[in-house]
């Protein structure tokens, strides 16, 4: 397509999918996409991503390894729903402690709902904020994850520097996003689908096609993989990298506090 990705220069604080919004406008408008969509989230990501989102999920879980003991705690944030926190509260045995921080309230009481059903009440707790913006002093996560979250946020760089600010030293960033597809063919293939069905098959399923319009156009905006692990280290952080996923579909960025 002709449009073209943003860099690690910025770009995504005035992108509102391809349509240019001015300074502070943005966040409004993603706020409305999520609430329209929070009771579908799930169908929302198998759409997204044909349901492998499942598999990156749990692959991103596994990368972090939360260990089998008590007091260690992670920031999920952007993950209203619970998904990725309840996966790292199961993998550490039940014994991690989550905080699941999502600006949207709608997302949040799925997240709530969903945390009482499952009986995770005693290790999770929901935050409603901004990622810009962390309610928490300097160094109290050892990990902290967010997954499909950070290209909604305006000002990406602002988020990175809060991430490396809550987080311990040797603490752990890990970021799950859509990203840039690096194989022939199928980087057309996958354009094609997303542009042309997903907005069809939400419109059919949900009534409303717009947000997934949305959701869709903001992927091609977002940086790629060089240019997000770029803007990592510059947010402080070190040992920056990224393992892509179905061919670049989606890219899982890590970094160090050290």
């Amino acid at each position: 397509m002709s449009v073209e990705r943003t860099t690690a220069v910025g770009g995504m604080e005035t992108s509102y999918g391809f349509k240019r919004v001015g300074a502070g406008e943005k966040q409004s408008l993603v706020n409305d996409v999520f609430h329209k969509v929070a009771n579908r989230y799930d169908l929302m990501n198998d759409l997204m991503s044909a349901g492998l989102h499942r598999l990156w999920k749990d692959a991103m879980v596994t990368w972090l390894n939360p260990p089998k003991r008590p007091g260690w705690s992670v920031l999920d944030v952007a993950g209203g729903t619970g998904d990725i926190a309840f996966r790292i509260v199961e993998a550490s045995g039940r014994n991690a402690h989550a905080t699941v921080l999502d600006i949207n309230g709608s997302m949040l009481a799925v997240g709530r709902d969903r945390a009482e059903k499952k009986g995770l009440t005693a290790n999770t707790d929901f935050v409603e904020a901004n990622a810009e913006e962390l309610p928490f002093t300097e160094a109290t996560f050892d990990a902290y994850t967010i997954a499909f979250g950070i290209r909604n946020v305006p000002r990406i760089d602002v988020a990175l520097a809060e991430a490396c600010r809550v987080l311990k030293p040797g603490g752990r960033f890990l970021c799950l996003e859509f990203s840039e597809v690096d194989m022939p063919l199928l980087d057309k293939v996958y354009e094609a689908w997303s542009f042309n069905a997903i907005p069809r098959i939400g419109k059919a399923v949900t009534g409303d096609g717009e947000p997934y319009s949305y959701l869709v156009e903001s992927i091609r905006k977002f940086p790629n993989q060089q240019n997000f692990a770029a803007m990592i280290s510059r947010a402080g952080f070190d040992r920056a990298s990224f393992r892509n996923y179905s061919g670049g579909i989606a890219a899982l960025h890590s970094g160090w506090k050290l």
